[in-house]
């Protein structure tokens, strides 16, 4: 199975056990797609170069446009992508899919659910590295999905439920894959479906131009040169997603149309 880089975009509540699904994400991705790396961004990281270990909100905007930077910067190289991020809201999750647009690579979102209350327990534990109100209002911010065709979740996460963290992971990315290698597969098609049409045009626009000109060296049918000209403008417009074959079979299924449709009788010994 051929499989391109593509990015996971993690959401959830801070403290919901996000960093603990990316890394044992990592892990699975990397054994099973040895020939590709993981990168796991986490603005977590940025802030610490930015600040002291408090949340500071004016930063904010300087992490997440370092965080896209970085996002961007990872599936040029060919990394598979995690955003170990909060992307809370739409605009948030939609800045990335757009990189992921930009490089025409999958897009996955995955929502870690653990509930407030559990988040806060767990916030405490760590020593409160983001206030509690803070994890409340993002609470009350959090944009629900569905609003868009593209923004809804492949899979949703309570950690506190889920006693085997490493099993669902290992699920989780089977299916990915899967959804992977059925994206390429179809652009693989697309792609030979593209070279097909632009080469039988190609011979639409050869075969009728070199019957014309056939034709035109009657003096007869010199006199319906604009008719004859116009005629096979349409003709190639009606005709250029039927996919005639040969050029021969063109230059006749050309010919019967003149025919028909202009009102002119054109010899066989045209073909």
């Amino acid at each position: 199975m051929e499989v391109l880089n593509f990015i996971i975009c993690l959401t959830g509540l801070p403290a919901s056990g996000k960093t603990t699904f990316s890394i044992k994400l990592k892990k699975v991705l990397e054994r099973e797609l040895k020939n590709l790396k993981v990168k796991i961004v986490d603005p977590d990281t940025i802030r610490k170069n930015l600040t002291s270990n408090e949340f500071n909100h004016n930063i904010e905007p300087l992490v997440r446009q370092k965080n896209l930077n970085l996002i961007n910067e990872g599936v040029k190289k060919g990394f598979i992508i995690i955003s170990d991020d909060l992307n809370y809201y739409v605009s948030m999750r939609h800045d990335i899919k757009k990189i992921a647009d930009d490089f025409k690579v999958n897009f996955f979102i995955i929502h870690i659910s653990t509930p407030l209350e559990i988040c806060l327990k767990w916030n405490n534990y760590r020593g409160k590295p983001i206030p509690n109100n803070v994890i409340k209002q993002i609470q009350n911010k959090f944009d629900k999905f569905g609003k868009y065709g593209w923004d809804h979740p492949e899979a949703s996460y309570n950690l506190s439920q889920i006693r085997n963290l490493d099993k669902e992971i290992e699920e989780l990315v089977s299916f990915l894959l899967k959804q992977v290698n059925l994206s390429f597969e179809i652009s693989k098609f697309d792609s030979i479906l593209q070279t097909s049409s632009r080469l039988y045009n190609q011979n639409l626009d050869k075969a009728t131009r070199n019957y014309v000109g056939k034709l035109l060296k009657d003096p007869l049918l010199f006199s319906f040169k604009k008719k004859i000209l116009e005629a096979r403008k349409l003709f190639i417009k009606l005709n250029k997603h039927r996919l005639i074959e040969g050029e021969t079979e063109i230059m006749k299924v050309f010919k019967d149309w003149l025919e028909k449709s202009r009102d002119i009788k054109i010899s066989d010994e045209f073909m």
